[in-house]
């Protein structure tokens, strides 16, 4: 098992009966890929499910809303004055 990028200068292998198989392979992998590997891989299941059910990506982004504040003009001149 491998994945792009540069953390992974490696290749895994693990030879074994189906049965006698358990998670402990993955685990190794995934953590010797890092923090940035795990995400990326993660967001990109997302990517695939999202883009597989046919919703538009931008459902994907950032929501925020945007405001702005301005001070009055006025405001600071009157506290300068006291």
């Amino acid at each position: 098992m491998s994945i792009e990028g540069k953390e992974s200068n490696f290749i895994m292998e693990r030879f074994d009966k189906l049965k006698e198989m358990d998670r402990s392979f993955d685990i190794e992998f995934w953590q010797r890929q890092g923090d940035a590997a795990i995400f990326r891989a993660a967001w990109e299941m997302v990517e695939l499910y999202h883009r597989d059910r046919g919703l538009d990506p931008h459902e994907l982004r950032l929501q925020r809303t945007v405001e702005n504040f301005q001070r009055k003009a006025n405001s600071l001149s009157e506290k300068n004055e006291v």
